[in-house]
């Protein structure tokens, strides 16, 4: 391993989604150029020398082992992928994404190409109140001065607005602001595999839906006219209950929660089985019941073509499940989108995972990553 320098860079964006576009960058740097340490504030300002949109700037540490020249290259390589293109004529103008390296270590370095420490970062307060957030003792190595003291003696008085927002090291981080995800799909469709690898590697608390012993369900698959209605209500009675004390209790050493299924499954499936009288009953029933219980932030479904559903449910092997109807799977699936069609003040994600193979395939499984945290960055600010 090479030797490790402490980075400093100063970030902007006054285009699109500013702070999702700065939170994907830190994601991006985290995993290209070395390990982020530190995050300041989120401030905003005009736009300074150019008519154009209002900023968002932050300051980021980090240690990385590559060269000066590497690290330029590496973060306009990033620039580049988020839609920025510097020329030599740019002058000052709006852009999707701006990193600046403000220091390299204590180095001085004049090249055609660098140089370091950033030469107009004196001159910015945009620049030096989020590096003060960060290293307000941090000594210039040419002005011989720590942040604070540039900052006092910086000329700019353009107004610059602490933000309410905040940005994240890594995707751990971010995904812990949410309480409760919920993953749902239909029969087959993957969402408790999907839900224990999130809960693993994000150290969420896995709440997975117990029913394999529902004396009702063999008999169900068998005859459904007959024991549709005590199967439904079991599951009702189940599901509230052990949701309600899932839920409830909240583990401190985890950092959000991750269900395989949401309580309304059971108003889902519920219309697809019972008798339209049975179902009105049912839905009394499930009312009160439903206002009760928490609601998540995000309502993740997997969606499954009926044919790659059929094979996953053969290849689980539940005997009771072997002689499902396709068109009983295809009646569910239409009953889960006209749920997330009616509910359009919850946050519904659908994913299309028919080609998808998330457990063998870990790009497959990051494009899922990808979308949730897009669904979280857009939704939350």
């Amino acid at each position: 391993m090479g030797k490790k320098h402490k980075v400093y860079l100063s970030l902007g964006s006054n285009m699109g989604n500013r702070l999702a576009t700065l939170q994907k960058a830190i994601f991006r740097i985290q995993r290209d150029v070395g390990q982020v340490l530190d995050i300041s504030s989120v401030y905003e300002n005009p736009a300074v020398g150019f008519e154009g949109d209002e900023f968002l700037n932050a300051c980021i540490s980090l240690l990385t082992e590559l060269s000066p020249k590497e690290l330029l290259e590496t973060l306009l390589h990033i620039e580049r992928e988020f839609g920025r293109v510097r020329s030599q004529s740019e002058g000052y103008s709006s852009r999707t994404l701006d990193i600046d390296i403000i220091y390299y270590g204590y180095e001085v370095i004049d090249t055609e190409d660098l140089v370091i420490p950033h030469p107009q970062m004196h001159n910015r307060n945009f620049v030096l109140k989020p590096l003060s957030d960060i290293a307000p003792q941090f000594y210039h190595p040419v002005f011989q001065k720590d942040t604070r003291n540039l900052l006092q003696e910086c000329k700019d008085r353009s107004k610059l607005t602490k933000t309410k927002y905040k940005l994240f090291k890594d995707r751990a981080g971010l995904f812990s602001q949410l309480q409760l995800i919920s993953i749902e799909g239909n029969i087959g469709a993957g969402k408790t595999t999907l839900s224990s690898m999130i809960a693993n590697d994000f150290n969420a608390k896995l709440i997975l839906e117990r029913f394999a012993d529902n004396p009702f369900l063999p008999k169900f698959y068998n005859d459904q006219v007959r024991y549709a209605f005590p199967l439904e209500m079991s599951f009702l009675a189940d599901r509230y209950q052990q949701f309600m004390d899932d839920t409830s209790q909240f583990d401190l050493f985890k950092n959000f929660m991750v269900s395989d299924y949401d309580i309304f499954k059971s108003l889902i499936f519920a219309k697809v089985t019972l008798q339209r009288e049975e179902y009105n009953l049912y839905r009394k029933v499930f009312n009160f019941m439903y206002k009760e219980v928490k609601k998540p932030e995000i309502y993740l479904y997997l969606y499954q073509n009926t044919e790659r559903l059929l094979a996953n449910i053969k290849k689980r092997g539940r005997d009771y499940e072997q002689n499902i109807d396709p068109g009983y799977l295809e009646k569910i699936n239409r009953g889960y989108l006209d749920f997330m069609k009616s509910h359009q003040d919850q946050n519904s994600l659908i994913l299309d995972i028919s080609e998808l193979d998330f457990v063998h395939n870990p790009e497959d499984y990051e494009s899922i990553l990808e979308k949730l945290e897009d669904n979280i960055l857009l939704s939350s600010f």
